[in-house]
């Protein structure tokens, strides 16, 4: 593993928002200053030839998925070096991304609360972060100012080894996992 990779994903938590173009229950929300990377890029990197790439040489790049199985509406803030708009997932409702490269920050995070304006007011969240690399998604969640998912699951799939909290709450140690960028990872809560 590369130390910057490392580097980067582990201070993904930090970052500010950026809401990309994205979904809610299969519904495309977008956002007018929401950009995605494009062939041209240096987000992208070049296709190798093992890469999944489409005809004219664009990266199929995965989904970040976040599906809320709890009974209450959760809230979700895409972040990377602009602040966006508070977007609501709805109880068994879900949202996704496509994997994204931020030029100032390098990676995202998923900010994930049950309380409305949580990410203003430091509720507790659950941070679900990525960075793609090298032809690698870089990832991880954690948990900041308390664990907001405290006494229900949590599960990111796939993963190796597992990541699954029985409890809603982090084991010590690292999370950060990597797969390849063209492989969606789902985070479930609840």
């Amino acid at each position: 593993m590369k130390f910057t990779n490392l580097l980067s994903i582990l201070s993904l938590a930090t970052l500010a928002l950026s809401v990309p173009t994205g979904e809610i229950n299969g519904k495309a929300k977008d956002i007018p200053w929401g950009a995605f990377p494009v062939s041209s890029s240096p987000a992208v990197s070049q296709p190798s030839a093992t890469s999944n790439t489409t005809s004219n040489g664009v990266r199929n790049l995965g989904r970040a998925v976040v599906v809320n199985h709890c009974n209450v509406p959760i809230y979700i803030w895409s972040v990377g070096s602009t602040v966006g708009p508070q977007q609501t997932i709805p109880s068994y409702g879900r949202f996704s991304e496509i994997y994204r490269h931020d030029k100032e920050s390098g990676g995202i995070a998923l900010k994930i609360s049950t309380m409305h304006d949580g990410l203003y007011s430091n509720s507790p969240m659950t941070v679900f972060a990525y960075n793609i690399a090298d032809s690698k998604v870089w990832y991880d969640i954690s948990d900041v100012f308390g664990d907001p998912f405290s006494g229900h699951h949590v599960v990111l799939r796939p993963a190796e080894p597992e990541i699954f909290w029985q409890n809603g709450i982090p084991p010590s140690g690292s999370m950060v996992r990597a797969q390849e960028d063209s492989v969606d990872l789902t985070l479930t809560v609840c």
